[in-house]
């Protein structure tokens, strides 16, 4: 590869036919030169003498100066690019809350938003370097061809993510359960969600599994069933509990009454110790931990009141004369 190849390839709009026929001018200059070294030495210092340095010298300079203007024009609009893209990240996330938009939707796109713009800023700042845009993409294609066998697991999440989002089998705030893991949505992003536990650990979810798992929401509906399990001894009135439970359940502030959600205290089986009694009621979602121990309290505190008693493991033991 020849002085002029290199030049050309550093910056070929810097190259116009000026500066190409000075180039080619020294480099044959140089060429005769080195031939004329491996024939006859001796004529090697006249033949060098006649090289235009100066000429050359000027047309590398004005190369290497071209290429490094244009080198400032692609930093500064990469900065300036990555500046507006945060700015309008921002006012985009402004707008979405200011309209309401799901959480969820609004992570997601804005997170697509922000990658494809990059992509395009990347773009634009390789096309001021003078490089081949074109090419440049057929590069890129062919590596995404090889990137995208290597991390079909990732493109999977992403295909997982949209499937969220259209779906919605869940939201943001929404309590789930899903692979073994529960808590509440705090994002729906890209390739994973993100979720809260309630002993407030931050677990990362990939989008693709979570789409195809199991999922239990228990923020979908608005009322939440409550059971509690209950033991009293042989012998103790079993609609005396009865009255005495519900008499609990109605005096939660918590729990809810009406039509569809009717409390109910049924015998769910005979123990060795106890007879077992199943106490159902119902609440709000949110306030589901909090009746569920307030409940538990309360009968603690109400059954010995009322003569009913709460159970030990015993054994009868006969023994034979």
């Amino acid at each position: 590869m020849n002085l002029l190849n290199i030049l050309l390839q550093v910056d070929p709009a810097a190259a116009d036919s000026a500066t190409v026929n000075g180039i080619k001018e020294t480099t044959g200059a140089v060429g005769a030169a080195v031939e004329t070294a491996v024939s006859n030495p001796s004529e090697l210092v006249n033949t060098v003498s006649g090289i235009d340095w100066g000429g050359l010298l000027t047309s590398m300079s004005s190369a290497v100066m071209t290429f490094g203007l244009r080198l400032v024009a692609a930093l500064a609009v990469f900065f300036a690019g990555k500046f507006i893209i945060n700015k309008l990240h921002k006012m985009l996330r402004a707008i979405m809350e200011k309209k309401k938009v799901e959480p969820s939707l609004t992570t997601f796109l804005l997170s697509l938003l922000r990658v494809t713009l990059l992509f395009l800023l990347i773009i634009t700042v390789v096309a001021i370097l003078g490089i081949e845009t074109s090419s440049f993409i057929a590069i890129f294609a062919s590596a995404g061809v090889a990137i995208g066998l290597a991390l079909s697991g990732t493109l999977q999440n992403f295909a997982g993510g949209v499937l969220i989002l259209l779906l919605k089998p869940f939201k943001v705030g929404d309590f789930i359960v899903a692979g073994g893991n529960s808590g509440t949505v705090k994002e729906i992003q890209i390739f994973n969600t993100v979720i809260l536990t309630p002993s407030n650990e931050r677990i990362s979810i990939p989008n693709g599994g979570l789409s195809t798992d199991t999922i239990t929401n228990f923020s979908t509906e608005k009322y939440r069933r409550v059971e509690w399990n209950v033991g009293i001894s042989y012998g103790d009135d079993v609609a005396k509990a009865r009255e005495v439970l519900l008499a609990v359940l109605d005096a939660e502030p918590l729990c809810v009454k009406n039509a569809e959600c009717v409390p109910t205290v049924t015998v769910g089986g005979l123990g060795d110790s106890a007879v077992n009694l199943i106490v159902r009621g119902w609440c709000q979602g949110e306030n589901y931990w909090d009746v569920y121990f307030n409940i538990y309290e309360a009968i603690y505190n109400e059954l010995p009141k009322h003569d009913l008693h709460f159970p030990f493991p015993q054994l009868d033991v006969h023994m034979a004369k």
